[in-house]
């Protein structure tokens, strides 16, 4: 017997036995409303999705719906790909961008057209100083910037200057004061403070009698003090976290608990980024000399770090694990590999998976961005490197050179931001200076 074409795309997914079952039946059901409108010589169309996406959300919370639609979506991509006719979210896409929630929040709207066209992607530098803008950004990154945080706020800024027709004209004192009233909060007020010096810079090259602006000092202060201070992990803590790691529920990705107590150790034990685990390959490990290469990160930094040896003999289980489960064992291999979905693991995903971990351990409640972090593990590394090093009687202040190479550091200031006190870390310090007292005064008795 034949299969449909549903159980045909559904095996291109590679997905388990509980969401092929959950995807049937919105396949079907959307299918199934496409064929009506078929036999009355319509092709899948905007007017067709909506008729489903109504229908579905008379009875499902709005995040299944979007969920279902992006299934919904790939099988109509798969579909063309077979000469089917095309899929109508595509062009949707090409105009108002790859999310999918906005776009089913604008379909569901009665007003829909106009609601799609507040997403209509604006082109890139269009503003009135959208050329300056874009030189800039272009001759800093020819400098060997990645200019990555400063680009994306001065995108921020050409895009608010293209949906505010009304300032056309305006000098840039008055654009920059409409932006800060846009957006309440002191982070965004530094940021247009930060956009406005780097653009009178640039304007300033060009034309000396161009005044640059300044940062307001306190403003900045104020900023730093209100972010979220680093969680430094007790020993009772990382026991627990590695405790959630094995018994992670995974009934589908067997790989999973081990890949998450991989992944805790380099974070924890190496304190590699978040971003750094996530880009790892096969090739970046050496398990016979105990070695891992981070490659072109932060600051554009590679370095190669030595591991102790229970770090080399987790890694090397792991990917023991990972071959036999039929990852893939080329040298330029992807470390983390979904072998359900046949894919690596994203940054995304991977961060996901250690806020689910830390959740599960009982440190973080259960929803929001409150409570310790992923990259907090980093914070502790370096936390707990110190406190080690008090314990040995080793200096600290001269290890800090090597501390920041090890952690890519581009200079030691970089690392004095990971120097967290914690009560036992002022302890030793109290104590190892103590002893240094006593010994002055018994060599000074002594003389």
């Amino acid at each position: 017997m034949k299969r449909d074409d549903i159980a045909r795309f559904l095996d291109t997914l590679a997905v388990g036995s509980k969401s092929r079952y959950s995807y049937v039946t919105p396949l079907r059901a959307f299918r199934a409303l496409a064929l009506e409108h078929k036999t009355r010589g319509e092709s899948p169309s905007i007017e067709t999705v909506r008729r489903w996406l109504k229908r579905d959300a008379a009875k499902s919370p709005r995040a299944n719906v979007v969920q279902r639609m992006g299934v919904i979506s790939r099988y109509l991509d798969w579909r063309a790909a077979g000469g089917a006719d095309p899929n109508p979210f595509t062009t949707l896409h090409n105009h108002y961008g790859r999310r999918l929630a906005p776009i089913v929040r604008a379909l569901l709207n009665n007003d829909y057209p106009n609601a799609l066209e507040d997403l209509r992607l604006l082109p890139e530098w269009a503003s009135a100083f959208g050329a300056v803008m874009c030189e800039h950004v272009t001759r800093m990154r020819s400098l060997g910037y990645r200019y990555e945080v400063r680009g994306r706020d001065l995108r921020r800024f050409d895009r608010f200057l293209q949906q505010r027709k009304d300032l056309i004209s305006q000098p840039l004192s008055t654009l920059l004061a409409a932006w800060r009233s846009s957006c309440p909060g002191i982070r965004h007020q530094l940021r247009v403070q930060q956009c406005g010096q780097v653009l009178t810079q640039a304007m300033h090259r060009k034309d000396m009698t161009t005044p640059i602006l300044t940062i307001d000092l306190g403003l900045q202060r104020r900023v730093i003090q209100a972010e979220r201070k680093p969680h430094i992990y007790s020993d009772a803590d990382i026991a627990r976290l590695y405790e959630a790691a094995r018994t992670f529920p995974s009934r589908y990705a067997l790989l999973r608990p081990m890949m998450l107590r991989t992944i805790l150790t380099l974070a924890y034990c190496v304190g590699l980024r978040i971003g750094e685990i996530a880009a790892l390959s096969l090739a970046d490990v050496d398990t016979r000399l105990g070695l891992i290469e981070v490659r072109e990160t932060k600051f554009f930094k590679s370095r190669r770090l030595p591991l102790a040896p229970s770090v080399t003999q987790a890694l090397s289980t792991f990917m023991s694990a990972r071959q036999a489960a039929g990852a893939p064992i080329e040298a330029q291999a992807p470390m983390w590999w979904s072998t359900l979905r046949r894919k690596a693991y994203s940054y995304s995903e991977i961060n996901k998976l250690m806020i689910r971990l830390i959740r599960r351990a009982g440190l973080k409640p259960a929803h929001g961005q409150g409570g310790p972090r992923a990259h907090d593990l980093r914070h502790t590394f370096v936390a707990h490197r110190m406190l080690q090093w008090y314990r040995e009687g080793v200096d600290p202040q001269a290890r800090l050179p090597h501390l920041a190479t090890y952690l890519g550091h581009k200079d030691i200031v970089s690392t004095l931001a990971y120097l967290n006190i914690t009560p036992e870390l002022l302890r030793q310090a109290s104590e190892r200076h103590r002893r240094r007292g006593v010994d002055a005064l018994s060599a000074g008795g002594q003389s």
